[in-house]
């Protein structure tokens, strides 16, 4: 997988297939839409692209107080790439970037800068300044093929990336990655004392002592106080399954 940053020097795309959006912890409801996006580029031969935002809308928009990720950049990044995405293209998520009309992002950068062909969106896919453009709008203005995914539920329960958020914060560990549809990956530097730090902005799951899996084997990390500590010392970058 090939990550590009900016449109300054995009790709050579052929017959790209695309979707636009944060994908924060790639869970079962986007892998519907990823899923899409790669079957639909192999079928007529072109690439799967994934475009998402550094930094995150809500940091650059001033209304972050509290929000917390459940996906850094470089986790998100690997479960792509596990998904079968061919190219990343990093939107740098600026207050210039954030007054773009609608019309400007599907004509001057999807279409004009990166040849997109087909666009993947799901049920409530807003974008555009102050959110104008959506599913309506990309039908009307005909610039791309698009398909609208339906909503995911999991026998009946919404998933999306709040409710595991909601399920994190109250430790339910099992009920997250069930949601999900692999674990909780935590990637973050481990000090002589088996104290890892992890981004600022990285969600941990409540206070608690949790069955992991770290390089292969199964321990035992403790979390307190948005600090992990880990049964198995390392002075190195390391990634915690839960």
């Amino acid at each position: 997988m090939r990550v590009v940053w900016g449109f300054d020097n995009p790709p050579q795309l052929r017959n790209a297939v695309a979707t636009v959006g944060s994908y924060d912890g790639v869970h079962r409801g986007h892998r519907i839409l990823l899923d899409e996006v790669v079957r639909l580029a192999k079928e007529c031969g072109g690439e799967s692209v994934v475009l998402t935002f550094e930094p995150h809308p809500r940091i650059t928009l001033g209304n972050d107080e509290g929000l917390r990720l459940l996906s850094t950049f470089e986790e998100k990044c690997r479960l792509l790439e596990a998904v079968g995405i061919d190219y990343v293209v990093v939107i740098p998520f600026d207050k210039a970037f954030s007054q773009l009309s609608r019309e400007t992002f599907i004509d001057d950068y999807l279409v004009g800068r990166l040849g997109i062909k087909q666009l993947i969106v799901g049920y409530n896919h807003h974008f555009g300044h102050n959110k104008e453009g959506n599913h309506s709008f990309l039908l009307q203005h005909g610039a791309l093929q698009v398909v609208e995914i339906a909503q995911y539920t999991d026998n009946g329960n919404k998933v999306s990336s709040t409710t595991i958020r909601k399920a994190l914060s109250e430790g339910d560990t099992a009920l997250a990655r069930q949601m999900l549809g692999h674990p909780y990956i935590i990637i973050g530097m481990a000090d002589e004392k088996g104290v890892v730090a992890t981004d600022k902005l990285k969600l941990l799951p409540t206070n608690g002592e949790y069955v992991c899996r770290i390089d292969g084997e199964e321990c035992r990390c403790k979390i307190a106080d948005g600090r992990i500590e880990q049964k198995y010392r390392f002075s190195q970058k390391i990634e915690i399954e839960l």
